[in-house]
C-alpha cells in the first residue's frame, strides 16, 4: 500500500493513494509532533490501512527525529501495543 505524507506548514497529514484514509499530524516546535486524529472509511476498516498509517508516521518521525504525542486514541494504541514505537515517545 502506498503511503504518501503532505505537508502544510505546522500540519499535515498521512494518506493513502486514494486519499480516502488519513491520519493527520501537528507540529509542535522543532522536535515534536502530535498525531491527532486518524480516519479510515467503514468499509475499509479490518485491512490493516490505519497502523500502516501509524507505521509511516514513526518511520518519518525518526527520520526526522521527532518525537511523537500519539493524542488519536487509535495512535495510542498502537504505540501501547507495539514497544519498538517506544523510541519515538514524548514522555
Amino acid at each position: 500500500m502506498d503511503i504518501q505524507r503532505e505537508d502544510n506548514g505546522s500540519k499535515g497529514r498521512f494518506t493513502t493513494a486514494k486519499g480516502d484514509s488519513e491520519m493527520t499530524y501537528v507540529r509542535v516546535g522543532e522536535t515534536t509532533v502530535i498525531f491527532d486524529h486518524t480516519l479510515v472509511p467503514d468499509q475499509y476498516r479490518g485491512q490493516g490501512i490505519a497502523g500502516k498509517l501509524v507505521a509511516a508516521g514513526v518511520d518519518w518521525a525518526r527520520s526526522e527525529k521527532l518525537k511523537v504525542i500519539p493524542q488519536c486514541p487509535f495512535v495510542r494504541s498502537a504505540f501501547e501495543r507495539k514497544p519498538e514505537y517506544r523510541d519515538v515517545l514524548k514522555e
